[in-house]
């Protein structure tokens, strides 16, 4: 697939997806939307991926949506010319199922969290808006001395999107995300450390390595199919309503991994003192349960 908008470029065991509107600040749009679904769809079917960085180019990570549409930007219908389709009903009413009213950026946030690789965020400037929620179903986030951001919805008139409702208050904590959410302020790197909201602060120049080495760390020791199902096990399971949910899903993915060639290779190569050769793949060897989910009653 050739991109406009993003750019992803593959160097070993590493993915990175670049959002590319520099002179735009990397403003969300529509085609932005769906170049990193067709990149993360792309970083899954590969093997050779082990992790995925996600940045900026130029001096900011993402501005936010494209305001280039005014007053109508956050206006579908108007957007749409004014045409009464879609989930637009004959009398004026809305059909709220119709797939017409998703959010976009939560199209984006729903694909990161199906990710089979760990994603990580390395934000080297300023992200607001979904520029700031697409990050929050990333696995690590990493920031410049510069990123700035901001939950800056309710200062729009609208409301926080991507899953924003859901990601990011287990990620800091109710009264955080509140305060974060309801002032709409734009705040710096430190304050987002301080809240929970990134892992680490560098400089700029720093950035982008300390995030490969983070990626690397992954890639060089770990079973990619044990990294893949952890990733979901742990992202899932934060909705949870008992412990109990997941040990059955514990039990299931300990039973299954353990007659693997993975969990084989895993003990082997620990007792012989040297590097790890996991023969398992993500393409082809994931438990035979998985997705997990997408059953009515997993246990």
């Amino acid at each position: 697939m050739t991109f406009t908008q993003i750019a992803l470029d593959i160097d070993g065991p590493i993915a990175t997806i670049t959002l590319d509107r520099e002179a735009k600040l990397n403003a969300f749009t529509g085609t932005m939307m769906e170049e990193l679904i067709a990149a993360f769809d792309l970083t899954d079917a590969n093997d050779a991926v082990r992790a995925v960085i996600v940045t900026g180019r130029g001096r900011a990570f993402c501005a936010g949506a494209d305001l280039s549409a005014g007053a109508a930007t956050f206006d579908y219908e108007k957007l749409a010319g004014g045409k009464r389709s879609g989930p637009v009903r004959e009398d004026g009413s809305v059909d709220y199922t119709h797939e017409a009213v998703r959010d976009g950026g939560g199209r984006v946030t729903m694909r990161i969290f199906k990710s089979l690789k760990p994603v990580i965020a390395a934000v080297n400037g300023p992200a607001v808006g979904i520029g700031v929620t697409m990050q929050l179903a990333m696995d690590v986030r990493m920031a410049s001395e510069s990123a700035r951001f901001g939950f800056v919805f309710a200062r729009r008139g609208i409301v926080p999107e991507a899953g924003s409702s859901w990601f990011l208050s287990k990620l800091v904590g109710l009264p955080q995300a509140l305060e974060w959410c309801m002032t709409g302020r734009v705040f710096g790197a430190e304050e987002a450390l301080k809240g929970g909201l990134v892992r680490s602060v560098h400089a700029a120049d720093d950035l982008l390595p300390a995030a490969r080495a983070l990626a690397l760390e992954i890639a060089e020791n770990t079973a990619p199919v044990s990294v893949a199902m952890t990733r979901q096990m742990l992202w899932r399971m934060a909705g949870a309503a008992s412990p109990w949910d997941a040990h059955r899903l514990d039990s299931r993915a300990i039973y299954a991994r353990g007659r693997a060639g993975d969990a084989k290779e895993g003990v082997v190569s620990f007792l012989e003192k040297r590097a790890p050769a996991y023969p398992d793949k993500v393409s082809s060897d994931m438990p035979d349960f998985y997705p997990w989910w997408e059953e009515e009653r997993y246990y």
